[in-house]
């Protein structure tokens, strides 16, 4: 976006807000991408039965605590 400098007698452009979109979207993608993995996981380890779980040396309530490792690498 330009903007007329009426006292210098020149136009500027506005640079404040270069890549913000770009990053902004990055940004989404990313939060999107990961909450599908966290998504995909639970998915996976909810399908498995018990005996399944506790030969990975889970149970069923570790299940979101595992995902949000996954996809955030956090606990």
């Amino acid at each position: 976006m330009a903007v007329l400098d009426l006292i210098h007698g020149g136009v500027h452009r506005n640079t404040a807000g270069n890549g913000s979109i770009a990053k902004f979207v990055a940004a989404i993608r990313e939060t999107l991408a990961r909450r599908s993995v966290y998504r995909q996981t639970l998915r996976e380890l909810n399908q498995l039965s018990n005996r399944d779980l506790a030969d990975l040396g889970l149970h069923r309530a570790n299940i979101p605590s595992v995902a949000r490792q996954a996809a955030y690498g956090t606990r």
